[in-house]
């Protein structure tokens, strides 16, 4: 059969932050074809942020570029951090004689080249994707006195000043980092020029922020303990009044800081998740929603969450799936596409692969956190619901073993209900270290009858799981404050939307 292909546009209405599903069907007299995507029409990114990452520059071609940048941008990504790409993090850039080198190595010894990063910033912008430079808030390589620092700048680990906090990293690499003093006005200066520089000669859109989360007691040069997680908002306040147009993101590792960084002029909120202190699903949503309370509402979430940390070989879907299902029901975005998927905390470490079914599935789940990103991220509010299974289905209000999960959201004129899969689940652990999660059965027709007093006009359903993500209109009874519906199938997840009259 001969391929054949038509083009066609569709200029969407011009509301601001506003999300559709777009579906395409081809028909010839015998056979019916359908396809959807998602079309996302946001002003800026921090209303809905779909944070990616690079973490390789090294000389590329421009087709390799292009490439993943498209690839990133087929999963709706708006927003990209350029990790480790830097020289040295107190002194990123390099300049002499008012020109920048062409190429260099990074912390790890890594050969960095200047064309690459140039050329993703060019090809991220061409698809409307902001560029952020990431660096730590205090960071310096050894030596780096020789650069203009200064040794009463550091942050110490006694306070008779003789132990500079110093953060280890593997042999060969240029250096351990040591820690400046995110308090100290000098300091602040310095890194802000730094920062002014790179803007002058890479045309980044802002400035991703690292940190390296609860150091203990440290204490600055005076011998007095310094607050770390105080020291931000103040910090951060100054780097945007410097740089008024740029934009900044911050990194609360394992929440550190976190209701400081809130106050702060960040795009939205970042979290680094760690299954130490939050190894369930449900420390996710509480993540999320603890985030959600700090910003009053007006900021949304991103969670770095490294899945399968302890596996080899492939990502399981199963455990990304859940883990995907679960932080974008609960209002956020999960950090995870880059050249690779992530699987730890140092982004160029590609140790495991996403099989095809992975990437496809991702793309339907993608596209459907930018349809429906009204329902789940735009001012929602978590909702009581009362649920009882016609047909016996355990049912719990948190993530459980052998259980569906049922949680609510609302919104004016909408009850969004989530119905998330751990029936077969073996662990409500959302890392899945060792990728063990199973794939869940899928379920039909699950008989449910919730409390629902206010009046009903319309019940409709939708999944990433199921035909794209395409809305399906349910029957429904509503009589003395109940309503029975019936969900056709559940794998993943299932959003069963109320549109109240």
């Amino acid at each position: 059969m001969r391929a054949t292909s038509h083009k066609w546009t569709w200029t969407p209405p011009s509301k601001n932050n506003q999300g559709y599903l777009v579906v395409i069907e081809a028909k010839t007299p015998t056979k019916k074809q359908t396809a959807s995507i998602a079309v996302d029409v946001s002003e800026n990114w921090d209303k809905f942020p779909r944070y990616g990452f690079l973490s390789a520059f090294p000389s590329l071609s421009q087709d390799q570029i292009a490439k993943t940048i498209a690839r990133l941008n087929r999963y709706h990504i708006n927003g990209l951090q350029f990790y480790d790409w830097s020289a040295k993090h107190h002194q990123p850039l390099t300049v002499a004689s008012g020109k920048v080198p062409d190429s260099w190595t990074d912390i790890a010894n890594r050969q960095i080249e200047k064309k690459t990063i140039l050329s993703y910033i060019d090809e991220a912008h061409r698809r409307q994707m902001k560029a952020m430079s990431y660096n730590l808030i205090y960071g310096a390589l050894a030596n780096s006195e020789q650069d203009g620092t200064q040794r009463s700048w550091f942050l110490f680990k006694d306070p008779d000043h003789d132990q500079v906090d110093v953060n280890s990293l593997p042999d060969g690499w240029k250096s351990a980092i040591y820690l400046m003093n995110p308090a100290n006005q000098e300091w602040q200066n310095y890194l802000t020029s730094q920062q002014k520089n790179i803007y002058t000669y890479l045309p980044f859109d802002g400035w991703h922020i690292d940190q390296l989360g609860d150091r203990g007691k440290v204490y600055n040069s005076d011998g007095q303990p310094v607050a770390l997680a105080d020291s931000f908002t103040p910090f951060l306040s100054r780097i945007k009044t410097a740089d008024p147009n740029k934009s900044l993101v911050m990194n609360a590792v394992g929440q550190f800081g976190q209701s400081d960084i809130a106050k702060a002029p960040v795009d939205f909120l970042y979290t680094e998740v760690w299954d130490d202190n939050d190894p369930d699903y449900f420390n996710l949503k509480q993540i999320i929603d603890t985030n959600a309370k700090l910003s009053s509402g007006k900021k949304n979430s991103v969670l770095a969450a490294y899945m399968d940390y302890d596996h080899s070989g492939h990502f399981n879907e199963a455990g990304v799936l859940l883990t995907d299902s679960v932080i974008f029901a609960s209002d956020g975005a999960h950090l995870e596409l880059g050249e690779h998927m992530l699987s730890k905390e140092y982004f160029p470490n590609h140790d495991l692969t996403m099989t095809a079914s992975l990437s496809s599935q991702l793309v339907h789940y993608y596209d459907f956190l930018t349809a429906y990103e009204t329902l789940l991220r735009d001012d929602v509010e978590n909702a009581a619901v009362r649920i009882h299974s016609n047909k016996r289905i355990p049912i719990s209000n948190v993530p459980t073993q052998g259980h569906l999960w049922v949680f609510a959201k609302k919104k004016a004129q909408n009850k969004i209900i989530h119905f998330i899969n751990f029936l077969d689940a073996n662990s409500i652990k959302w890392r899945d270290r060792d990728g063990t999660q199973p794939t869940p059965q899928i379920r039909h027709n699950l008989d449910f009858t919730l409390d629902e007093a206010k009046p009903i006009k319309s019940v409709w359903l939708a999944s990433p799981d199921r035909k794209q993500g395409q809305p399906i209109p349910l029957r429904f009874k509503q009589k003395s404050g109940r309503v029975h519906i019936m969900l056709p199938t559940l794998r993943y997840w299932d959003m069963l939307v109320f549109d109240y009259r």
